[in-house]
């Protein structure tokens, strides 16, 4: 009888953790693509971030995900970053190799795969309204840009968090050819915009971001990354004024993709995975 193949281990860490769909996510990317990844979840102490994850190493942990409150941590604590981790100023995917620590951001990859391949609608040329300027808003910048939409309007109810972002991400915008200007609410041009972000935070308390209404309309996507088993008051407000409204589900399933792609080379079908998740949320309801 073969004895069983060892598995590389991989682990979430935040606090609180247990409610994290991470661990169920890496299975089923294992399961489809016949990785030897074993995966679980770490309740890491508040200010015992650098401790839990410097013991997973010596463990022989090989990568980790890093959820709430640790990102700006796992972003110290790594001894190089991608240019989309330096970018967004937070780290969600950690790699541990010979190297050292490497530090990734793999939310707005997982964000533009959403939107693109499951949910079908193409950023190039598009013009793009992005709410909120906060690390979330931060994160996805670069990789829109990657898609070359026409323009991006960062809108934030604090007018100068969101002019400062336009001045970070003035040169990448410029090197993609793309329109780059924000502010407050009255920044936003009254027409229609293709595709429509909201980054804040607001959703968890039921709360709209402030955005006039003339940005929505039949062919908007409005794209909440909150999820949860109810549309969010955001997507609500949407389909009510005639656009096409989406959750977050996607883009957690996708950054997960592109953490597995990262660690082990392959990139498993996140549109699968969601369809199922999908199913089992809908399924508590």
């Amino acid at each position: 009888m073969n004895a069983p193949q060892p598995r590389d281990r991989y682990a979430v860490i935040g606090n609180p953790v247990e409610h994290s769909k991470s661990p169920w996510i890496h299975a089923r990317f294992a399961e489809q693509t016949g990785e030897a990844v074993e995966y679980g979840r770490i309740l890491g102490p508040l200010g015992g971030f650098e401790r839990e994850v410097t013991a997973f190493i010596a463990s022989g942990g090989r990568g980790m995900n890093v959820t709430v409150p640790f990102k700006l941590d796992a972003h110290a604590f790594a001894d190089s970053l991608s240019p989309r981790a330096a970018a967004a100023g937070a780290v969600n995917t950690l790699s541990f190799t010979e190297d050292g620590v490497r530090g990734d951001n793999t939310d707005g990859v997982g964000l533009v795969r959403d939107i693109e391949a499951n949910l079908g609608v193409s950023l190039q040329g598009a013009r793009v309204l992005l709410l909120g300027a906060g690390g979330a808003a931060r994160g996805v910048v670069l990789p829109i840009f990657d898609r070359r939409p026409a323009s991006l309007v960062i809108v934030n109810r604090t007018a100068a968090k969101a002019q400062q972002l336009v001045g970070q991400f003035a040169q990448a915008a410029q090197e993609a050819n793309v329109r780059l200007s924000g502010g407050g609410a009255h920044s936003i041009e009254k027409t229609r915009y293709d595709v429509i972000v909201n980054a804040t935070a607001g959703s968890l308390d039921a709360a709209l971001p402030e955005c006039d209404d003339a940005a929505f309309g039949v062919g908007t996507l409005a794209y909440d990354m909150m999820y949860g088993p109810k549309p969010t008051v955001f997507m609500q407000h949407a389909e009510r004024l005639g656009a096409r409204a989406a959750d977050g589900l996607g883009m957690l399933v996708e950054q997960a993709a592109e953490s597995f792609f990262i660690w082990r080379g392959v990139r498993p079908d996140g549109g699968a995975v969601l369809r199922e998740l999908r199913q089992t949320l809908t399924a508590k309801a």
